[in-house]
This record gives C-alpha cells, structure tokens and sequence, in this order.
C-alpha cells in the first residue's frame, strides 16, 4: 500500500525531466510523510463502499481533506451532489487530476484473498477507486506545495468524479465546461500492471427496453394475454443471432431486470439493461440503431407495446501517445515496484482462490508498448474527458497478475 500511495505521484509528471531532480524528489517526499493518513482515507472509502451518485461519504472525506490542504473545493458541480472540484493556485498551465472512489453493486468483500462478503449482497471496491481517489489527492497536494513555496507556478485542480461505474458522471462535467481552462488533464487507474497506457478504450451505449402487455391467468385464461416476457425473449434471441453478423470489436450485453413476477400470470411487464460497445463511437452507432430495430421487431411478434429509453453513452479514449511517453520516463525514474514476502503470498492466493497461474505480483515497468488501433477490455468515462482536453493516464499494480478489470 505504501508503494502504491508513493507512485501517484508519478501522475504530477508534468515537471518532466531525465533524472530524478530536486522537485520530484519533494513530491515523493510529500506523499511518503502523508502516507499513514492517505492509507486511512483509502481505508475508510473502501469500508464506505459507495455506489454511483451515493458516494456522500467517500466525496466527503476527500474533499475535507483538500479543504484541510489549502485547496479551494466547489462542491455539487455539473448538478451532482457527490462532484467536486479542489483548486490551488493561479495561472497557466492549468493541470487536472482525476479521482474516482464509487464502488460497485454486489461485491461486499473481506480483506482476504478468498471470496468472503464482509456484508452479504452489499456494494463493494472491485477496481481500487478507494484508492484512484486518494493517491490522486495526495498527487495533487504534493504539487501544491511546491505552487506554495514558489517552486513552481500555474494551478492545479483536483476533479473529484463520481459514478464511473454506472452513468458515468464525468459527461455532466465535460458537459458544463470544467475542462475548458485546463491544459493537460492526468489519470491513473489501479491495475494489474505497471505501464504507461497508450491503449484507448471501448466506447458504448447503454439504454433500457420495456414491453408492456396484458396480464392474464396463465392456465384459465391465457389467451386474453399479451406477454411482456415472450417479446423480451424474441428480443434477447435476436440479439444472440446478431452476433454472428457484427465486427469482432463490437460487445453486447444485456442484464435483464424484470421478466414478470409470478408463474402463474402472463407477464403485462418486463424490461432490460441493453449495451453495446465498439472500438469507436462511430461503429457503436450502427449496431445501437440495429439492436432498437429489433426491439421494435419483438414487441409486433408478441403484440405487445415496447419503449426504449437511452440511459448514456461514451466515448473511446483519445490517446496522447507523446503524453505517455513523458509519463514513461518518469515510471523509469522511480524503478519497478518491490513488495515484501507478505505481499507475493497474497497475490498468489488470490490466483489460487481465482485459478490463475500462482505468479504473485507482476513488479517490472512495462516499456511503452504500441497504440492499438482496437483496444480489447473496458470503457471508462476518462474517453469523454479527453476529447475535450489533452489526457494522460497510468496503470499501477495493486494487484496480482492476470487480475481481470472492468
């Protein structure tokens, strides 16, 4: 934990150079004096386990202690409540950094290696934003400092950004301009590797469908009923053969939320999560248009009536390729990771508990790989922010290798 709280510092690389100077060696000693306390943050939002846009506990604490830093913190920006800003200094550059501490639905878990809900069914931290938050404050605080004593100039902003995990709460603050006076934008994100990340992500869609029918007694009555639950699956079945037809890039999934109640009543109701991602925004349009069409197709086989409702959507990531290239010399400067005895053992009965090779901790620096031009994996929020401004970001291990992530 120590070692991961140290590297956030590597997020501040924008007082770039070939060796270590005397700057950096400060900001590395900020963090290393604050490490007790930022390990206690990250403790106490990891124990919170807030979900998207209830994060009033985890927002809180990081935003107090901007407060506590000399930061001048807006709270409740772009209309969430759990949004913020922390703000120091005047002038240009203008440099951001992002902070996450949402968690997710459903994966309440102890702090062991083997799966053990600390609360059955409740929300839990499965991509380390109990600690994206928090290493990215202490980032921001030891380049303030510098900004104080006169060291450096311009201003620094902390973003404080909730619901990645869900709706993606960066969109309302891209939306209402908070980038518009930023010169480069910084993130990082917890990982199972140490890298300067020049790959780009999965842009999506995310919307609902419903089919409203005609309830009816299943045995006396059933054919004065219109099922909901017969269009949704017409409708998931489609989607299933389409898959066949679609670029090896494009991803659908769908997580039905009602498919009636009761056995023994047709369904008048029932509805589902749809999303659709591709390697671009402009090949997620196509198949989203599609997959609506076949809703449309669902709901006439079943007579029934359907709506569709767009929850979100964002955007790949923008690489900036001579950004992470500035990012790599600075991994370089501080070396590859080392972790105690301890440490690799619980790494490796992670893999054990997860069936994975038992390798333990992958500590080297991976060197600056080739941008692909069609990334695999996830979607973030992070691709909207960095359409809007130049964004670097960093992976930093904090757990075993092969560790999968959203």
């Amino acid at each position: 934990m120590k070692y991961i709280l140290t590297l956030s510092l590597l997020i501040t690389s924008f007082v770039s150079a070939q060796r270590m100077d005397k700057d950096k060696k400060e900001v590395i000693a900020s963090i290393e004096s604050k490490q007790e306390q930022l390990i206690s943050i990250s403790d106490e939002i990891w124990a919170l386990a807030e979900t998207a846009f209830n994060e009033e506990g985890s927002s809180k604490i990081l935003a107090d202690y901007a407060e506590e830093n000399g930061f001048k913190v807006e709270r409740g920006v772009a209309g969430m409540p759990t949004a913020f800003t922390a703000t120091y200094g005047s002038g240009k550059p203008v440099i951001g950094i992002l902070g996450e501490f949402d968690a997710l639905p459903g994966i309440s878990q102890k702090a062991q290696p083997t799966k053990d809900p600390l609360n059955e069914g409740a929300a839990g931290h499965g991509c380390g934003h109990n600690l994206f938050g928090t290493a990215s404050l202490a980032a921001a605080i030891a380049v303030k400092e510098l900004i104080a004593q006169g060291k450096l100039k311009g201003t620094i902003r902390f973003y404080g950004t909730p619901a990645e995990e869900k709706f993606f709460g960066k969109i309302w603050m891209v939306r209402d301009g908070l980038w518009d006076d930023v010169d480069v934008n910084l993130s990082w994100h917890p990982g199972p590797k140490t890298e300067s990340d020049v790959q780009s992500t999965l842009a999506l869609v995310d919307f609902k469908v419903e089919f409203f029918g005609q309830a009816a007694h299943a045995s006396g009555d059933p054919w004065n009923g219109r099922s909901a639950s017969d269009a949704l699956e017409l409708y998931t079945t489609g989607i299933n053969y389409y898959r066949e037809h679609i670029k090896p890039t494009v991803r659908i999934h769908y997580h039905i939320q009602d498919g009636g109640q009761v056995v023994n009543v047709v369904p008048d109701y029932s509805k589902l999560w749809v999303r659709v991602r591709d390697s671009k925004r402009s090949g997620v349009i196509p198949v989203y248009e599609r997959v609506k069409e076949m809703a449309e197709g669902a709901a006439i086989m079943a007579n029934v009536e359907y709506k569709i409702s767009l929850i979100s959507g964002i955007y790949e990531v923008l690489v900036n390729r001579k950004g992470g290239e500035v990012m790599q010399e600075n991994l370089e400067l501080l070396g590859d990771i080392t972790y105690t005895t301890e440490e690799e053992e619980f790494g490796k009965k992670i893999q054990l508990a997860t069936k994975k090779p038992e390798v333990g901790m992958d500590s080297k620096i991976l060197p600056l790989r080739e941008t692909q031009e069609n990334p695999g994996g996830g979607s973030t929020d992070v691709g909207d922010v960095s359409w809007n401004v130049a964004n670097i970001n960093l992976r930093v291990t904090t757990a075993p290798k092969d560790t999968p992530w959203h």
